[in-house]
């Protein structure tokens, strides 16, 4: 298999492929080629999603990493689908008095004391690949070839790596280990730059060989543990070696169209629920394009309202997730959405820097997954040794009273959620973003431009898009437009009241979509962002 290189020598990025035999979709153009290859081995889409997040934690390290947290939905044939939530949890030690007894008001984002939780992403890949049978799943050596070969031998700096290191490093680089970590040279690489992370290689090849397990209760936990303690983290090898992934079973929404399929709490997949199932009371044309996005974005105000007020750990929930669901909630949001009049919007919001995938093969399974560091490097805490930069979820605790506050081992609220959709046309489609708030916005955006408007499925993620409050990269609180809609569309939304702001045609703030469709014929497609660095590939 041969694909195109550019001049950056990187294989030339493809926006739209389809194929038979398996489709994987990545925010950068690495990760896509490593899954494809498993696939094209006869790998299955789960093998094939661990050796594309095992990249791109290498080639994309300020968006994710083996020191964050990653979620699965996975549909496989003929059987429900499942998630697997390597969700972190807080350290023993991460009590509200720990952190007022340090004179904190809120969480910390950054440094040493933002590292509270036990990374989930590895656990996750493991449980994951649990579901492929043993006598024919691949070796972790394969799997994780790919990965290690880019971080040993290196590969060329993507746009938006050189950008965000020339953005934080002069706020991070004073934090332990993240110069040496990422700023080997002292300086911030150029895009196109041949970027060498051999620490993190060769924590990798750990992995592969010791098995993932290693990371929690193996060598890699004691290199950690020993680390975190020395830069005064409150994270302990006891805390390691008490976590693991889990898997439990998605929320799910009926639609006019099919069902709709998201991550329980304490992920936001409710809220990305709530925005499609009350745009679908509304009976909005998607034609009128003033109208759509009006009635979007009430609609996420309505979904945001609930999310900020009740979601958190689920233990820790006042009534079950599915109750937020029920048909006459979701009818009385619609109700109270003026067609004529925008609501005011204060917040608050949500950031994030995470990386979205999709995959499907020939025997019917397909995945949707998404991996974060929360911040743009995280908690900017990096082992030098290990190569790995721990991250700030924590911060998405409170200290105050409430579902979300923090709590020795409770998960914190999360903006991650892999979407997932069986249509009544017996169509699966699974689809994502990076983006904090950015997140169910998007998704609603190219679920609704795919399925209800039949917009072909590059089109549906390259389309102008908009987004009300922060994100990655911004921390307004305006409905942002790219500057492709018309100013006629900007003008009719101010007359409703929404406070607007233009940003550039292709904005990376509204986060690196994408999407993978199994079409009951077998066919497969996929699509991958232009506002990122990504590719979708198919055999």
């Amino acid at each position: 298999m041969s694909l195109p290189e550019t001049s950056l020598g990187c294989r030339e990025a493809v926006l739209y492929a389809s194929g038979e035999k398996g489709c994987i979709s990545a925010p950068h153009h690495a990760a896509a080629e490593a899954g494809l290859t498993i696939l094209a081995e006869g790998g299955t889409a789960i093998e094939a999603m661990v050796a594309a997040a095992a990249t791109i934690a290498v080639v994309y390290p300020h968006m994710n990493g083996l020191g964050g947290d990653a979620f699965w939905l996975i549909k496989r044939k003929h059987q429900e689908p499942i998630v697997v939530s390597g969700c972190g949890r807080a350290a023993e030690r991460a009590t509200v008095r720990y952190y007022h007894d340090r004179r904190y008001d809120a969480l910390p984002t950054r440094g040493s004391d933002a590292a509270l939780l036990v990374p989930g992403a590895i656990s996750s890949w493991k449980l994951a690949l649990d579901l492929v049978p043993p006598t024919r799943r691949f070796a972790l050596e394969r799997l994780l070839r790919d990965a290690i070969g880019k971080a040993i031998g290196g590969c060329p700096v993507s746009r938006s790596l050189a950008s965000t290191l020339e953005i934080f490093s002069p706020e991070l680089s004073t934090i332990e280990g993240f110069e040496q970590v990422f700023l080997p040279d002292g300086r911030v690489p150029g895009a196109g730059e041949i970027y060498r992370q051999p620490a993190l290689g060769a924590t990798l090849g750990k992995l592969a060989g010791d098995g993932l397990d290693s990371f929690y209760r193996g060598t890699v936990s004691k290199i950690h543990a020993q680390f975190l303690e020395e830069a005064g983290t409150p994270l302990r090898l006891e805390d390691f070696q008490s976590y693991s992934a889990e898997y439990s079973k998605p929320l799910s929404l009926p639609v006019s169209v099919g069902t709709l399929f998201n991550t329980p709490p304490p992920t936001q997949g409710l809220a990305s629920l709530l925005i499609l199932g009350v745009f679908d009371q509304l009976g909005v044309s998607t034609a009128d394009e003033t109208s759509y996005i009006h009635h979007l974005v009430e609609a996420t105000k309505c979904a945001f309202a609930v999310r900020n007020a009740k979601l958190g750990d689920p233990d820790f929930m006042d009534a079950r997730p599915s109750e937020y669901l029920a048909p006459a909630l979701i009818s009385k949001a619609a109700a109270s959405i003026n067609p004529a009049k925008a609501v005011p919007w204060p917040g608050p919001s949500q950031v994030g820097g995470t990386i979205w995938m999709g995959a499907a093969d020939s025997e019917g399974t397909v995945v949707s997954f998404i991996q974060s560091l929360f911040w743009e490097f995280g908690s900017g805490l990096a082992c030098p040794e290990t190569g790995i930069v721990f991250e700030n979820r924590g911060a998405g605790f409170s200290l105050a009273n409430g579902p979300n506050q923090l709590a020795p081992r409770k998960r914190p609220f999360h903006t991650l959620n892999p979407a997932m959709a069986e249509l009544n046309d017996g169509r699966v489609m699974a689809y994502g973003t990076m983006g904090g708030d950015g997140q169910p916005q998007t998704q609603a955006a190219v679920f609704t431009r795919y399925v209800l408007s039949g917009r072909g499925l590059a089109d549906a993620i390259a389309d102008p898009r908009w987004l009300l409050g922060k994100t990655w990269g911004n921390s307004s609180l305006s409905l942002k437009l790219e500057g492709r809609f018309s100013e006629q569309t900007e003008e009719q939304l101010v007359r409703l009241g929404h406070d607007t702001e233009r940003v550039s045609d292709y904005a990376e703030m509204m986060g690196h979509a994408g999407a993978v469709v199994l079409h009951p014929s077998g066919h497969i497609e996929g699509a991958s962002d232009p506002r990122s660095d990504g590719a979708a590939f198919a055999i």
